[in-house]
């Protein structure tokens, strides 16, 4: 079993920098006989989840963590000369609560603290370093880059200020070696640093993807996020081709002189122990209910108000049908959940805001019907209600609900006020690098003619979901013209490479969720323009056991 575990990792959710895609990274970790592995993608905890459970899937321990941003003043500080500079540090969580404090930390930094990136400072460290250890980082480092400018003074100051925040034994000075004459300078400034302050050394390599053939989609990816090409000299890039997942031997071989800078990130990997609990249970916010009632009480008796005013009395098949419905919903402990939509659907009802009739497979619940979330008689139309909630597939119910396009905010404003602005969000969600798009994107980054690029991208069919790969079956022309054309042969390979990557987050059109807790007790949150949305994507919110509820907004209502 390997010694040596990787702890500063960037997925593909270092959005256009990271071409370790997560199950790929994992499946080399395993291979290479490790018994961990971390992930610290730039400023954001993205691919979190997916991660623990490939890692879950191989057997082998999730590490969750970050390689945050760091304020050169405070997060709050937004000058153009004196904050334009800020610092690269790798946060891990150790358990429960270091997690907990790196969601509220990477929340921070994008709601506060963001100024070209989002940025943590000082003061979030002292107040969430609990649970968390921390590394150095590369050369982007606070103490890399003093040591590089020969400031020794600073470079102590620094480490013994993150060992105060961090507490002994959850600082470590990192030393990583790409073969660039920055870490021949910095790396035995750093040690001799290590050894006067006793401050233990860790060995990484910034792994942006995991072969070394990689390095070049690697380098077209550098070339789309910042808009260059390969000719451009200037560009943005990883010169070397080190950045990859090196096996311990390859690591050992780096730093012979450091055995323990090795061995420690076996020590810090047994010290991170985050499990992450998928629902059941369920964290749903309690709904208020008139003095005198228990939430089940208060359901019921909505329902039979409802029951009378849909079919004038509460008997046969009506009354079977209701009475099985609600023992369902209790027996699986959702009661809370239909009072929640009921509510808001009757505020909306109640200030004239268009409702749609009911969508999806709630039509055919009759305690929907009878608080009037949808308005379709289950029994009239025989609609079934196991395919909306069955107790034999434990899952959240998921009640989809149209409002007037134009005031679905006012919804959205009504439950913010109702539970609390920091139990509320929207959810975030990644468009990612179709295959028209991997290629005009490709072609753009390879300098290749926009004609041509184009002819080519359109012979891909706009089938939704194809790959490029399908596209070649579908059309054998496009396979024809890579046999003659070895620029095109090229730019559909690096195409198949990169198609799919994530590629840019915005919000979700329809998913919100809403917590019993602060939000970023659970997951941490982001900044879309002025929209705080989860930094999970909506199956993941589900997962987690968190209610995600669904406001579309309908135009056809608007326009009735």
């Amino acid at each position: 079993m390997s010694q040596f575990v990787h702890l500063h990792n960037h997925s593909e959710y270092s959005l256009l920098d990271g071409f370790a895609r997560i199950p790929r990274m994992v499946a080399k970790a395993k291979e290479c006989g490790m018994n961990a592995c971390a992930i610290t993608d730039h400023g954001v905890m993205y691919g979190a989840v997916d991660f623990y459970k490939a890692c879950k899937k191989a057997g082998i321990k999730a590490i969750i963590g970050c390689e945050a941003y760091v304020a050169a003043r405070s997060r709050f500080d937004k000058d153009p000369v004196l904050d334009k500079e800020r610092y690269h540090l790798v946060l891990l969580a150790k358990n429960e609560t270091g997690y907990k404090n790196l969601c509220k930390m990477i929340s921070f930094a994008s709601t506060e603290g963001m100024y070209y990136k989002p940025r943590i400072d000082r003061e979030l460290m002292r107040k969430y370093h609990e649970g968390v250890i921390a590394l150095s980082a590369c050369l982007a480092g606070e103490i890399a880059k003093a040591c590089k400018n020969d400031d020794m003074e600073k470079a102590k100051a620094v480490a013994l200020e993150y060992l105060d925040i961090f507490g002994e034994g959850n600082y470590y000075l990192e030393i990583q070696d790409h073969g660039y004459e920055e870490d021949r300078i910095v790396t035995p400034r750093i040690v001799k640093l290590a050894r006067e302050l006793n401050i233990p050394l860790v060995a990484t390599n910034d792994v942006h993807y995991v072969d070394p053939e990689d390095a070049e989609y690697h380098d077209i990816l550098l070339c789309i996020q910042t808009g260059k090409t390969l000719e451009d000299e200037n560009r943005m890039r990883y010169e070397g081709g080190q950045f990859y997942f090196k096996t311990e031997e390859e690591m050992r071989a780096l730093f012979p002189e450091y055995p323990d800078a090795i061995e420690n990130t076996q020590k810090i990997a047994d010290m991170c122990n985050v499990e992450f609990h998928f629902a059941p249970p369920y964290y749903l916010p309690e709904f208020p209910v008139p003095e005198g009632y228990d939430v089940q009480g208060y359901l019921r008796h909505l329902c039979e108000t409802g029951l009378l005013k849909r079919y004038g009395a509460i008997e046969g098949e009506v009354k079977e049908r209701f009475e099985y419905e609600l023992s369902v919903i209790l027996q699986m402990g959702f009661p809370s959940y239909f009072l929640i939509v009921w509510d808001y659907v009757n505020f909306a009802k109640s200030h004239g805001i268009m409702v749609g009739p009911g969508r999806g497979s709630a039509a055919g619940s009759i305690v929907a019907y009878t608080l009037g979330i949808t308005d379709i008689d289950p029994i009239k139309y025989g609609l079934i209600f196991e395919r909306f909630l069955n107790p034999e597939r434990i899952s959240m119910p998921d009640i989809d609900v149209d409002f007037c396009y134009e005031r679905r905010q006012e919804v959205i404003d009504y439950v913010v006020s109702k539970y609390g602005k920091d139990h509320v969000s929207q959810i975030i969600t990644f468009g990612t690098m179709a295959a028209r798009m991997a290629v005009r994107d490709v072609g753009r980054a390879l300098g290749m003619p926009y004609g041509e690029v184009d002819a080519v991208a359109k012979m891909i069919p706009t089938e939704l979901g194809i790959t490029i790969k399908e596209a070649l079956k579908v059309n054998p022309d496009i396979a024809a013209l890579c046999e003659k054309d070895k620029s095109i042969k090229r730019l559909i390979s690096v195409s198949s490479a990169l198609e799919g990557l994530p590629r840019h987050a915005s919000t979700h059109a329809a998913g919100v969720v809403i917590c019993d807790k602060s939000v970023d007790e659970y997951v941490p949150l982001q900044k879309n323009d002025d929209v705080i949305t989860t930094q999970f994507p909506m199956g993941t919110i589900e997962r987690l056991g968190l209610l995600k509820m669904d406001f579309l907004g309908l135009r056809n209502l608007t326009v009735i």
